[in-house]
């Protein structure tokens, strides 16, 4: 049933119930949009391989607990196999499947991010979460993990499994070597373990928290910078070490649409989604919050060592993703936004090019639903998209 408080949630957490978000979505069906292939368990990261396979993160479903995984995904067939399963996944504060988010690859290492997970309950007052008071189905929720797998695992069909008692020891610090019976092992390690939530008590109820949610993350050398939708930050992590701080904090804006639109307060969070590094900087999406009025949602450039921020590209709507393409001296942006039309989630995602950060944009593509994040095969000129119903669709680039 739809609220106030679901609405408002759908941006903090970004998991809302499917049956939700799809009432607001109306679908093109622009033949721009290919369909790799569907079926997917809400996913919401895709990288590619080196061995050109597009791997795929997927929340899980509220049937099993831990059912998060990682899947590799034929770019030419799509037929889907295994990578990880049993990855941590719970029921979030609002009845969604809450596990594996963002995931970058890089040389045979895979970083994922970990979503809130079930360590949170909502609580009395709309938007307001409490701690769960049962046992949570995983010691790892927001958190940061790395697997290593040889080329060799990625090609055969037989993938590996995390159970609980692994996802205990890799919370202890150990790393988790893991077999596929096929002779070839996994190494996972825990990266970053950030708190499930921090004290944020109001007068109405003193025991409410934030919850954490790690979104999207981009290594960069030997740092690793992860968004937090629930936060409302963007977190540093040394790789080295494991080391972890706020890099930057984004503040509430005023809500244009409050008192107009019977949904959302008086301000907006910021809600971090998308993250890359493009000519020494980081861009960072901010979706924004309830009832997601147009033109409130912006691109951030941040300095990856001051944590400095400003608005790089303004006057979006539920901005999800970001890319910047580097050709020679020239840089465009690509802009993946949730939703077009508003308030809330009207019309079709859209894939937006930004010639410059104040150029107006070609809309590129017109034909998606809901989609969450977006990767760029160079070798072939070829974007893929995720979206949230569980497809993923491929998009020749000009």
């Amino acid at each position: 049933m739809t609220n106030i408080r679901t609405l408002r949630v759908i941006a903090t957490r970004l998991l809302a119930p499917l049956a939700l978000l799809l009432a607001f979505n109306t679908t093109n069906g622009n033949a721009q949009c290919t369909e790799v292939t569907s079926g997917l368990l809400m996913p919401l990261g895709t990288a590619l391989s080196n061995q050109g396979n597009l791997l795929v993160s997927e929340s899980g479903t509220l049937l099993t607990k831990n059912s998060g995984r990682i899947s590799i995904v034929d770019t030419t067939t799509g037929a889907r196999r295994t990578l990880l399963a049993g990855l941590p996944s719970g029921k979030n504060d609002v009845g969604a499947p809450s596990g594996p988010a963002g995931i970058f690859m890089r040389g045979r290492t895979l970083f994922v991010a970990i979503g809130v997970g079930d360590v949170g309950i909502a609580g009395p007052v709309p938007g307001t979460d409490l701690p769960n008071p049962d046992p949570v189905s995983s010691p790892i929720f927001s958190s940061v993990l790395s697997v290593q797998f040889s080329a060799n695992a990625e090609n055969i069909t037989t993938g590996f499994t995390l159970t609980l008692a692994d996802q205990q020891s890799l919370a202890a610090g150990q790393t988790i070597r893991l077999s596929n019976g096929a002779g070839d092992k996994a190494a996972i390690r825990l990266i970053a373990d950030f708190p499930n939530y921090i004290p944020f008590p109001l007068p109405s109820l003193p025991a409410n928290v934030k919850l954490s949610n790690p979104f999207q993350l981009v290594p960069v050398d030997d740092d690793l910078y992860v968004t937090d939708g629930g936060r409302n930050l963007v977190w540093h992590v040394d790789l080295q070490t494991g080391a972890f701080s706020p890099l930057a904090v984004f503040p509430n804006i005023p809500n244009p649409l409050f008192g107009i639109v019977p949904a959302g307060g008086p301000t907006l969070e910021a809600v971090p989604t998308g993250i890359s590094a493009t000519s020494g900087q980081l861009l960072v999406t901010l979706f924004r919050g309830a009832p997601f009025p147009p033109g409130t949602s912006t691109v951030e450039e941040v300095d990856p060592f001051s944590g400095n921020h400003f608005p790089f590209i303004t006057g979006l709507k539920t901005a999800i993703d970001v890319l910047g393409i580097e050709e020679g001296p020239v840089t465009h942006y690509l802009v993946l936004q949730h939703a077009s039309t508003g308030p809330f989630f009207g019309g079709p995602g859209l894939l937006l090019r930004y010639d410059t950060p104040t150029s107006s944009p070609a809309v590129v593509a017109n034909c998606l639903t809901l989609p969450t994040t977006m990767t760029l095969s160079q070798k072939t000129n070829t974007l893929y998209v995720s979206e949230l119903g569980g497809r993923i669709v491929r998009i020749p680039m000009p």
